[in-house]
């Protein structure tokens, strides 16, 4: 075999030397081509330095003279074996795409396989296996995969946030030094960072290289950026794991999750385009038409009433929804937050003959019906904890970790618990029409311990294996990720879920930013978002019915609003934006992303564009006040340049005003222009007042 290993794939290539003792990555960014020249892994010696040339390798290490933060991390008792010297002992190709590497130190008794795949859309996705092979235990610290960026990087990416407002980027410019990120929520958390992108100088929506990293899993995570003086900056992720928490014995693995990494060399909307490609091509991908959803919490609360719920669905009926999901408050004494987390059973109170009346009437009206559940989360004043209070999990020091939100962590780690709740949502699928689960998870998992030991990594992986079990049992059910919002989002939970809830905020202002970068790395059609009530819940704002359906549109489309209070008007307008997007849905969960780079922070223009370029839908909105009186031409990326295109403003409806000067009519009926045109001319824009937007739908002209 080749001394190089060249995988290739979507314009980008990752390069690897094998001929040293240890594995050194020569090149991840843009496609070299098939030849490969005389590799120069190593550089020039410097002054005052170690007398080996720098090589940046696949797995860092101290052994190999680096001076950063190490990939393995651990030591046998009394602190031996703390620093490994892995070598390549085995290369193998795996069909059709992928590598794996085994390295091994025999002395400290480790054997390390790495395993990486380059698909055809350019998603390089490396994990790797630790082994114990030697007689005693090897207690794990850190397991990281570290990626070098290229030629120019220069500024760092991420995202940060809070409750109700996730997903919100901020940059700086890359220096030596350590960019590090640890979220021990024991899930990823309102603050996470979805991705980390290292780039060059301004890159944006369009423009620049990019090389991002996810890293998929669900529980405790450390990311770093790393630059030294010796060579290119690092992106690391790893599993954060506590004191003690994975202790190997002889003979035993730990394999980390999955990282994935996207280099574009066409801004961010390049890392989309290859996520996104990514995601559409697994087997489990959700494949049929997303329903429009109804979700019934900021319509009724905790205030169920089957005569209430039902003419919701009539309301519902009427607007074309096609899936009516029962939110928080039909278990037993849930009348509140405080009290029945964990009682799994339908309330005979509330619900004298069950929910079989309000899904018989739901399904009568060609809807499906759907359930919300918070498996993983028990309130201490419940049946289940007064029979055992043994099952919260906790330091096991004769207290109990601080409420959140009244709740406690489920014990999932404990045998008892698991199967108690398997058992009773096993029984709610199977004893009732239920086609859709809404998992919730609203509370971080702070001092997360089983029998007195840290159980982060168990417990997340314990979740895991109770929603696969579940979907095995009932493989029709199709189960959505709520954390109290966006607090798990990742690629760990989605290899097991069919969407997530990316906020607990319907404000559509908060909306546009929140799904723009959750939308960054997973497609719409994953995202729920929903048309919430006219002033806004959880921040007080009023925005009209068109831009919160115009923020809904983009995404897997649904409401969370009393519709039963709605009156003609917007009964009309919000069913005419049901029918257009079920009408557009095809294309917007199909189709590839693209974000303009506008000059004017005030507006946004987004779009998905057909795989062929024939058609694409835009949203132009505005954000806030421009100093500018008219907002100027915008150009539409993404489109085929030769390819003409017909322009129509599909919504709101073309009498409906905008400011003081203009309405939605601005484009005249029958315009066409071309790809070229409309990407480097533009189109002027509407003169819109703040918290406004427009639709625009472009469709190949008949011959061209």
């Amino acid at each position: 075999m080749s001394d190089i290993v060249n995988l290739r794939g979507g314009g980008s290539a990752f390069v690897l030397d094998l001929s040293g003792e240890t594995p050194v990555i020569v090149h991840w960014g843009a496609d070299l081509g098939e030849a490969i020249p005389a590799v120069l892994s190593a550089g020039p010696v410097a002054h005052s330095a170690l007398d080996d040339p720098h090589a940046q390798h696949l797995v860092p290490q101290a052994s190999s003279g680096w001076r950063g933060r190490p990939a393995l991390e651990g030591h046998r008792p009394g602190g031996r074996a703390f620093s490994a010297a892995l070598v390549t002992t085995a290369a193998r190709a795996i069909a059709p795409d992928g590598h794996e590497i085994t390295l091994a130190d025999a002395a400290a008794g480790l054997s390390l396989v790495v395993e990486f795949h380059l698909g055809q859309e350019g998603m390089l996705r490396i994990r790797s296996t630790l082994t114990n092979v030697g007689t005693d235990d090897y207690a794990l610290q850190s397991l990281s995969t570290t990626l070098p960026t290229g030629l120019g990087a220069a500024e760092i990416l991420d995202l940060t946030g809070r409750w109700c407002r996730e997903q919100h980027p901020q940059r700086q410019s890359l220096r030596q030094g350590t960019w590090l990120r640890e979220y021990r929520h024991g899930r990823p958390g309102h603050d996470s960072s979805l991705f980390t992108a290292v780039g060059t100088a301004g890159f944006g929506n369009r423009t620049g290289s990019v090389w991002a990293t996810h890293f998929g899993f669900s529980g405790n995570r450390v990311t770093a950026v790393e630059k030294t003086p010796t060579g290119p900056a690092l992106i690391g992720n790893a599993e954060l794991l506590g004191s003690g928490e994975i202790v190997l014995a002889a003979g035993e693995s730990y394999e980390t999750p999955w990282t994935y990494a996207s280099f574009s060399s066409r801004g961010l909307d390049g890392v989309t385009d290859t996520f996104h490609r990514w995601l559409r091509s697994r087997a489990q991908h959700p494949s049929g038409v997303r329903p429009v959803v109804l979700n019934t919490w900021e319509a009724v609360y905790f205030d169920h009433n089957l005569d209430s719920l039902v003419e919701l669905a009539d309301r519902a009926e009427l607007l074309g929804v096609e899936r009516f999901v029962l939110d928080d408050g039909w278990f037993r004494h849930r009348r509140n937050d405080k009290a029945g987390l964990g009682d799994w059973y339908v309330d005979e109170d509330v619900w004298p003959q069950g929910l079989t009346p309000l899904i018989d009437a739901v399904r009568s009206r060609g809807m499906q019906f759907g359930l919300w559940v918070e498996p993983e989360m028990v309130n201490e004043d419940s049946d289940v904890i007064r029979a055992h209070p043994d099952w919260v999990s906790g330091a096991g020091l004769g207290r109990t970790p601080v409420e959140w939100r009244y709740q406690q962590v489920l014990d999932l780690v404990n045998p008892d618990a698991f199967a108690y709740i398997f058992d009773r949502l096993d029984a709610l699928l199977t004893d009732n029409a239920i086609s859709y689960l809404k998992w919730d998870q609203n509370r971080d998992l702070t001092e997360m311990g089983h029998d007195g030991a840290p159980s982060a990594h168990e417990q997340t992986l314990a979740a895991y294996r109770l929603i696969d079990a579940l979907r095995r049992a009932h493989p029709e059910v199709e189960i959505e990720s709520c954390s109290s919002g966006g607090a798990r989002v990742d690629l760990g939970i989605l290899e097991r879920t069919d969407r997530v809830w990316a906020s607990d905020c319907n404000d559509a202002l908060e909306r546009q930013t929140i799904q723009r970068w959750t939308e960054a790395i997973l497609p719409p059609e994953l995202v729920g978002t929903h048309v919430g009530p006219t002033t806004s819940h959880t921040t007080a704002r009023t925005h009209s019915l068109s831009f919160r359906a115009i923020t809904a549109m983009f995404g897997h489309f649904g409401i969370e609003w009393d519709v039963r209070t709605l009156d003609e008007s917007d009964l009309f307008e919000l069913g005419e934006a049901v029918a257009l997007y079920k009408k557009h849905r095809a294309l917007i969960h199909s189709g590839r992303a693209v974000h303009a780079d506008l000059v004017d922070p005030a507006y946004l223009l987004q779009g998905s564009v057909a795989q062929d370029g024939s058609e694409a839908i835009f949203s132009f909105v505005s954000v806030a006040t421009s100093f500018d009186e008219v907002p100027g031409r915008a150009g539409f990326p993404g489109l085929n340049p030769d390819t003409s295109y017909e322009v129509k403003v599909v919504f709101p409806s073309a009498t409906s005003p905008y400011g003081s000067r203009g309405n939605v009519s601005w484009i005249p009926d029958g315009f066409t222009a071309t790809g070229r045109f409309l990407a480097e001319v533009g189109l002027p824009m509407p003169v819109l007042n703040p918290e406004q937007g427009v639709l625009i739908h472009l469709v190949e002209t008949a011959g061209a």
